[in-house]
């Protein structure tokens, strides 16, 4: 008995329809952990270090990478207690300047 392309096609939708269908999230959230900011920190500074290793261990040898590595380590460390100051500091003039400006328009 011969199939015809219509028995064929029937047969093809049918598999489609009984194989799971694919499972696409797009609620945003991962099935992976998040990462800290130490683990974020440690991966970019590899990152960074890998590069350099690339681009300079010919001419500056073979540990550039490694020096590069706890150099952007300590870097990154150093910029994130400045903005942590620095917020402190913006809050400060920022509290300043309005509590300023609304005694200015309170005595008008």
């Amino acid at each position: 008995m011969a199939t015809t392309p219509q028995d064929e096609f029937s047969k093809v939708i049918d598999r489609i329809h009984k194989e799971a269908s694919p499972v696409i999230d797009f609620s945003g959230t991962s099935p992976r952990r998040e990462a800290t900011l130490d683990e974020a920190r440690q991966e970019f500074a590899q990152s960074i270090s890998a590069i350099a290793h690339t681009l300079f261990s010919k001419k500056y040898g073979p540990l550039v990478g490694t020096v590069t590595e706890s150099t952007v380590v300590a870097v990154l460390k150093d910029v994130e207690k400045n903005v942590y100051r620095a917020k402190g500091d913006i809050t400060l003039v920022t509290q300043e300047l309005l509590d300023r400006a609304m005694g200015s328009c309170k005595k008008k």
